[in-house]
């Protein structure tokens, strides 16, 4: 290829739709961009009209109990964001990105369409004052099961995937990847907004077949929406599975430590000659000093093994396994969060619902309430971009303002203070104006506007932050993992609230019972205020010590290296 062409061409091997490599002039960038953040807010408005109002059709149509119905709604969100490793794996591995994504939201569409015939057939639900079927309860946890793997197949994939659509070599694509994270996290909070305030009205004022019908149509329009940008994008090609290849590092460090293998200084490690890994379309990686075990991994005993993965790995594919292991303590340390993140749909709503919801004539319904949250970060992203990153460049240097790192951590900094305003509010709530109705829900507005505040920086800096520390191999791998966080979140405040009723004299007597005058959950949230303090200084530790990959960009035979960014200073 002459060297005019490779100047339009990315420095990767991302290819267009015809399997060529991508033209920057043609593809990529914000031509393809819109697309996929339209797709991400139509799913988002699916989803969060499920969320937020799914307790109460349980309750309402199926005629379960609340604590059953909050058990089922918060094991289904957990379960939806425990499958994005699922979606992840076989992106990486097997399908590619848009193609996981088109399947899976067909998937979505299916399960959507199930639930839309619940919702509006009464042979599917149980007739008044009678419980459910076990006919009628099946096909409901089908329909939300399909649901939750389509979820989760298309959550991983969408983010890289635009995120994809920049060409990492390129200095300009790459600010504007930054301003893409930034801009998808409002389409988040846009489809987000539409769901627990215009869905959510429709399905307790003309109908639930209509609540869920509407984002079944919106579903089925997404995947048409993705499709009509191929034109457009830039594709990265699925490189096989990354934990064979993970295995494959592991199996082979273990043989050779007990040969004997010592790795030092000037041991020479075994690397493919080519220009390019022989990992399928993966950049070459950098030897980095940490986890010296797994280098053994990459110590070539026999000649006669050098092609045999088991016995002899390369040091890129040493490197990715390292990558992944080093960012296991930065996520560890923001699980937390989410927990935090759950009461935003359990004791937030359950508080709001007994608090005077008024606005003029206009009462706001229950379920719409997270919408003082969902605005926060409509508004904050703008502002963010528009007024704080300039001045924030200019006082630290970086192009970003602060660091991805630094940006959680002002994040895990604000769900402290959230969790300690609820605590305070409630208190107050409780002692001052135990009367139904009698203290207004806008008294919320600070928790709820911390949290937003809290996701705004979080979210946005985990999206960056485990897309950029990933190999080429485990984007989306690596996007799941952050994402698996809110479901695990779920389970564990789950989990937290039974082990707080039952030390504290159980559902009668303990501080969690079904009348929140009669209970203590203030005392819960200002334990949960001690977890968030507790995790915030284990994070700001492990950050600080954080050292970020760094890769090698390959083209025309000659190595680039990239300067990291990504370590936070003390």
């Amino acid at each position: 290829m002459k060297q005019e062409e490779m100047e339009f061409k990315v420095s990767d091997d991302r290819v267009d739709r015809h399997g060529r490599i991508a033209d920057k002039q043609t593809t990529g960038g914000w031509k393809a961009a819109p697309y996929i953040i339209t797709n991400e807010v139509i799913e988002r408005v699916a989803f969060m009209a499920i969320a937020v109002n799914m307790t109460r059709y349980l309750v309402v149509e199926m005629h379960q109990t609340v604590p059953d119905s909050a058990t089922h709604v918060t094991d289904w969100i957990g379960a939806a964001y425990v499958l994005t490793l699922l979606g992840a794996f076989l992106a990486d591995a097997y399908l590619g990105r848009f193609r996981t994504i088109i399947i899976f939201s067909s998937i979505y569409a299916v399960g959507m369409f199930m639930l839309t015939i619940s919702a509006t057939f009464n042979t599917f639900r149980p007739h008044r004052n009678k419980e459910a079927t076990n006919f009628q309860m099946s096909f409901l946890f089908v329909a939300l099961g399909l649901v939750a793997l389509g979820t989760g197949g298309i959550k991983p994939c969408v983010s890289s995937f635009g995120a994809d659509q920049f060409d990492e070599g390129d200095e300009k694509e790459v600010q504007m990847k930054y301003s893409f994270f930034n801009w998808f996290y409002f389409a988040i909070n846009m489809g987000s907004l539409l769901g627990i305030t215009l869905l959510v009205y429709i399905q307790e004022k003309v109908g639930w077949g209509w609540g869920f019908g509407i984002p079944t149509v919106t579903t089925v329009l997404s995947i048409f929406v993705l499709a009509i940008g191929i034109k457009y994008y830039r594709f990265q090609k699925p490189m096989g599975s990354p934990f064979t290849r993970f295995l494959q590092v592991i199996v082979a460090s273990v043989k050779n430590h007990r040969r004997g293998v010592v790795v030092e200084k000037e041991t020479q490690l075994y690397e493919v000659e080519t220009t390019k890994s022989d990992i399928i379309g993966a950049r070459k990686l950098q030897r980095t000093p940490q986890y010296k075990f797994l280098d053994k991994a990459a110590v070539v005993t026999s000649k006669d093994k050098i092609n045999d993965r088991w016995s002899v790995c390369t040091v890129t594919q040493v490197e990715e396994l390292k990558s992944i292991i080093k960012i296991l303590p930065v996520w560890a340390t923001t699980i937390a969060l989410s927990i935090s993140f759950a009461q935003m749909s359990s004791f937030f709503i359950s508080q709001s619902n007994i608090m005077n919801r008024k606005l003029g004539n206009f009462e706001i319904p229950t379920g719409s309430v997270v919408t003082f949250g969902a605005i926060n970060g409509l508004t904050l992203v703008p502002i963010y971009e528009r007024f704080f990153i300039p001045i924030l460049r200019k006082l630290t240097g970086h192009h970003r303002g602060i660091t991805s790192l630094q940006r959680m951590g002002v994040g895990l900094f604000l769900s402290t203070i959230a969790m300690a305003s609820a605590a305070i509010v409630e208190n107050t709530r409780r002692k001052e104006y135990p009367q139904l109705h009698s203290m207004s829900v806008f008294w919320l507005l600070p928790q709820f506007f911390l949290m937003g505040a809290s996701e705004v920086f979080t979210y946005v800096g985990q999206l960056e932050f485990f897309y950029d520390e990933a190999t080429d191999g485990t984007k989306s791998i690596s996007s799941a993992m952050f994402l698996c966080e809110t479901g695990i979140g779920s389970w564990l405040s789950t989990a937290l609230v039974k082990i707080i009723i039952s030390a504290t004299g159980g559902e009668e007597k303990g501080w969690l019972r079904n009348d929140l005058n009669k209970s203590k959950l203030d005392r819960f949230y200002w334990i949960l205020a001690v977890i968030s303090v507790i995790n915030l200084l284990a994070y700001l530790m492990v950050a600080m010590r954080y050292k970020g990959k760094k890769p090698v960009i390959v083209r025309d035979e000659n190595m680039v290296e990239l300067k990291n960014d990504q370590h936070m200073q003390p």
